[in-house]
């Protein structure tokens, strides 16, 4: 019988080196655009949606604002997102594309292409991997958020 407590039998294990592996695979193609995998996961929002607020782009990428402030100060200062704040809510900061932000999506296009090339997988187990991981975070998080459900 296998030890159930042997690393190579560790589902969070496995995730967490594809996880590292995949940033690892990213970098280059993120250095070629001047972005690190954390801002260029803040830009896909962006591009998709052209603006948010910060707690939109939390929600969308389960990201505290505390560690999205960094992000989007550095994101500003390379002059691809403004930062302003609403009229309404003088508490709520609206982040929107500049132009530049904008021209950068065309030269990101290229990404997703390549990373599928480097990970040599058909399109189709891509897809079906990508599902799995949607399905398992989210049948995760339901179980996190259920009254009385244990945490990990």
């Amino acid at each position: 019988m296998a030890d159930e407590l042997a690393l190579d039998r560790q589902l969070c294990f496995a995730l967490y080196a594809a996880s590292r592996a995949m940033t690892q695979l990213y970098r280059p193609m993120l250095d070629d655009l001047g972005l690190t995998y954390p801002r260029y996961l803040v830009m896909l929002v962006l591009w998709e949606r052209e603006s948010a607020t910060v707690t939109e782009l939390g929600a969308a990428l389960a990201l505290d604002s505390g560690t999205l402030s960094p992000l989007l100060k550095r994101l500003a200062a390379a002059g691809l997102v403004t930062r302003t704040r609403t009229r309404t809510d003088e508490r709520s900061v609206r982040i929107g594309l500049t132009e530049a932000g904008s021209v950068l999506r065309e030269r990101a296009t290229c990404v997703p292409r390549q990373l599928a090339h480097a990970v040599g997988l058909p399109a189709g187990e891509i897809e079906n991997l990508r599902r799995t991981l949607v399905q398992l975070t989210d049948v995760v998080s339901r179980q996190r958020l259920e009254p009385g459900g244990k945490s990990t």
